[in-house]
C-alpha cells in the first residue's frame, strides 16, 4: 500500500521501494517544473501520475486558453489516494481531466470524446512526480499512441482538405445505385473460410503454393471449399493465373483506379464499392455490385439517408482497400479469415506483386533511363524492417502507419490470422503456409447457407425484413435529393441577395449542407465546426460549390426519374 510521509510543506509518497515525491518540500519543486514550461498554443500536456495535483494549477494559469491538461494514473492505487487529496477545483477545472487506463486505445477514444478532432497540434509530456517511474514504459507507450492519434487526426484532415469534395461528388453520383443495390447486408458467406488478399510482392508466391496444393479447384468458387476476397489492386494478379475471386473491393475515388480493371470487363464478378468510389468502377465487372459507405466524416446528409433506411451498411473508415476487405470479410463471414499479400512493405525490385498495374506500368516503361529497380527504395524516410519470415524488407512511415492501423483494429479478432512472408508482422495470429492451407483444405465444401457468390448471384439479394421494395426505396430518394436541392437553391439565393435570410436560417442550411464545406481546410476534421456566417470569405467560397452540387442533383433525378438504374450493357 502507499504510504504517506509528511514533509516540511505536503507530503511524499512511499511505494514499491520508491520515494515518488521530494521529502523536503514536494510542492515547491512540482511548481518550478509547472513553471518552467513554456506555453504553446493548441497543446496537450500530458501529466503521467499526478498524484497529490503539486504544481497542476500553476501549470494550468499558465496554458493558453486552447491548450488542456490530461491527467494520466495507471496504478488504482495511486488514483485513489490522489482522487482523495486533490483540491475538488482541480478535479472540476475545464481544461483538466484526470483518468486511469492502461489501455491506450481507450485513451485515445477519451481524449477525442472529451476535446474533439484537430483541437490539438501537439502533445508534450510534463513529469510533475516520480509517480511515472513506476511505469515509465507504458506512460510512454500511452504519449505515442496519442501522439499517433494527433498526427492521424491532422493526416486525416489534409486528406479530406484534398479529396474531400470528390468523395462527396462521387457519393452523390453513386446515390442512383442504392434503391436497386443490395448492401453487405444482403452477403452472407456462412462458416467457410474466407481468403483475403492484398496486392503485395509476397502474393506471388503465395498464389503460386495456392495453386500447387490446391489446382484446379482454386480457380472457381465452385470448386473452392474456402472463399477468396481481393482489394482492387490485386484482381489482375488473379485473373493472370485464371483464378476468379469470389469477390472483388473497391473503394478508389480517382479515375487512375480504373487500371486495376484492364482487361476484366468480361468477367462476372460480384463487387463490393464504397459509395464514394469513382462511379465509373461501377460499370467494369459484369457481376453483381453491392454497396457499402466508409464515411469519411461526419455528415448530416448520411444521418437522413439512414433515417429514410436508405444509407447502405457501414464499414469503418480505414482508408486501405486491403483494411476494408478484411473487415468486410469479418463482417460477412462466421468462419475463419485468413490475410495473406498485405504487407505493407515491398522489395528494391518490386512495390506490387507481378501483373498488377503499378508492375505492368514499370515493365512498359523499362528503358535505358528507366530500369526495373522500384526507386520508391530511395525516397525520403523509407526504412529497413524485418519481415514475419525474418527477411528484411523495405518501408515508409505512411505504410508504416497502416500496418498500426490494422493492428489496432484486428488484433483482437481471434478468427483472423494472416500467412507467413516478406509482409510486415500485422499484430495477429501469424500461420505458416501449410497451417494456412491445411485450414483452407480441411473446411467443410458447401455447408447449409453457403453460397458461392460468383456462382450463385440468383440467391442475392437475399430477402431482409427491413428491406423497403425498391420503388419505395426510389421515391424516398427523391424526396430527399429533390430537398436538398431546394435548400441550396435557398441558401445560394440568399447569398446573392435575391432573397435575403436572416444569420440564424442562413447559419442552419450551412449546417444542414455541410458537404459544401466539410473540405474546407479550416472544418476538415473539425467535428463540424465552420466560420461564423459573418465571414464573407467563408461565404464565397460556398457560394462556389452550390451550382456543382445543384447540377448533381438534377441528374441523379434524372436516373430516377427514369427508373431503375441499369447497367450501361443491360446487366
Amino acid at each position: 500500500m502507499p504510504r504517506q510521509i509528511e514533509a516540511r510543506r505536503g507530503f511524499s509518497i512511499f511505494y514499491r521501494g520508491k520515494n515518488l515525491l521530494s521529502l523536503i518540500d514536494p510542492i515547491a519543486q512540482a511548481e518550478r517544473i509547472a513553471g518552467s514550461v513554456f506555453p504553446k498554443t493548441r497543446t496537450l500536456y500530458f501529466c503521467p501520475s499526478p498524484l497529490f495535483g503539486y504544481g497542476l494549477a500553476k501549470l494550468l494559469a499558465g496554458l493558453n486558453a486552447d491548450s488542456a491538461v490530461l491527467c494520466i494514473e495507471t496504478d488504482e492505487k495511486l488514483m485513489s489516494l490522489s482522487l482523495e487529496a486533490m483540491e475538488e477545483s482541480l478535479l472540476l477545472h475545464p481544461r483538466l481531466r484526470y483518468i486511469r487506463t492502461r489501455d491506450a486505445a481507450a485513451l485515445c477514444a477519451f481524449v477525442r470524446e472529451t476535446w474533439g478532432s484537430r483541437s490539438f497540434r501537439r502533445l508534450e509530456i510534463i513529469r510533475l512526480s516520480g509517480g511515472w517511474q513506476l511505469d515509465s514504459p507504458l506512460y510512454e507507450a500511452l504519449a505515442a499512441a496519442l501522439r499517433r492519434d494527433i498526427a492521424t487526426d491532422w493526416g486525416n484532415a489534409m486528406t479530406l482538405v484534398k479529396l474531400g469534395r470528390r468523395y462527396i461528388r462521387n457519393a452523390f453520383r453513386n446515390m442512383a445505385l442504392i434503391p436497386d443495390t443490395p448492401t453487405l447486408g444482403d452477403l452472407y458467406l456462412g462458416s467457410r473460410p474466407v481468403l483475403v488478399l492484398g496486392a503485395g510482392p509476397s502474393l506471388d508466391g503465395l498464389l503460386e503454393g495456392l495453386l500447387v496444393a490446391f489446382g484446379e479447384k482454386l480457380k472457381e468458387s465452385a470448386g473452392r471449399p474456402f472463399a477468396v476476397i481481393c482489394a482492387d489492386t490485386c484482381l489482375l494478379a488473379l485473373l493472370s493465373r485464371n483464378i476468379k475471386p469470389d469477390l472483388v473491393v473497391a473503394l478508389e475515388s480517382q479515375h487512375w483506379n480504373l487500371r486495376d480493371f484492364i482487361g476484366a470487363g468480361s468477367q462476372t464478378i460480384p463487387l463490393a464499392m464504397d459509395l464514394s468510389a469513382l462511379p465509373a468502377t461501377r460499370e467494369v465487372l459484369g457481376g453483381q455490385v453491392f454497396l457499402f459507405v466508409t464515411p469519411w466524416t461526419p455528415l448530416r446528409i448520411f444521418e437522413r439517408l439512414r433515417e429514410r433506411r436508405l444509407l447502405p451498411e457501414a464499414l469503418a473508415p480505414l482508408g486501405s482497400v486491403g483494411l476494408s476487405a478484411v473487415a468486410l470479410a469479418l463482417r460477412i463471414s462466421s468462419g475463419p479469415v485468413i490475410a495473406g499479400g498485405i504487407d505493407f512493405s515491398f522489395t528494391l525490385d518490386r512495390f506490387h506483386a507481378r501483373n498488377t498495374p503499378g508492375h505492368l506500368n514499370g515493365l512498359n516503361r523499362h528503358d535505358r533511363f528507366h530500369p526495373l529497380i522500384n526507386t520508391t527504395a530511395f525516397r525520403p524516410g523509407v526504412f529497413r524492417a524485418r519481415s514475419k519470415s525474418g527477411e528484411r524488407v523495405l518501408s515508409d512511415p505512411v505504410m508504416k502507419n497502416y500496418r498500426e492501423l490494422f493492428e489496432q483494429e484486428f488484433s483482437r479478432e481471434e478468427r483472423l490470422s494472416d500467412i507467413t512472408g516478406t509482409g510486415l508482422p500485422l499484430g495477429i495470429k501469424t500461420l505458416s503456409r501449410e497451417a494456412a492451407f491445411a485450414l483452407l483444405q480441411d473446411a467443410p465444401a458447401a455447408m447449409a447457407g453457403d453460397i458461392p457468390l460468383a456462382t450463385a448471384s440468383e440467391h442475392f439479394p437475399k430477402a431482409r425484413a427491413d428491406r423497403q421494395p425498391g420503388e419505395e426505396r426510389r421515391q424516398a430518394l427523391e424526396g430527399l435529393i429533390r430537398r436538398e436541392r431546394e435548400s441550396l437553391i435557398a441558401l445560394r439565393n440568399s447569398l446573392t441577395g435575391e432573397s435575403p435570410l436572416s444569420p440564424e436560417e442562413t447559419e442552419k442550411l450551412l449546417d444542414g449542407a455541410d458537404y459544401l464545406w466539410a473540405h474546407f481546410p479550416e472544418c476538415a476534421g473539425a467535428g463540424g465546426r465552420h466560420p461564423p456566417v459573418t465571414d464573407i470569405s467563408f461565404l464565397k467560397r460556398i457560394r462556389t460549390e452550390i451550382d456543382p452540387f445543384i447540377g448533381i442533383f438534377d441528374l441523379l433525378l434524372r436516373e430516377l426519374s427514369a427508373g431503375p438504374c441499369r447497367r450501361r450493357r443491360g446487366k
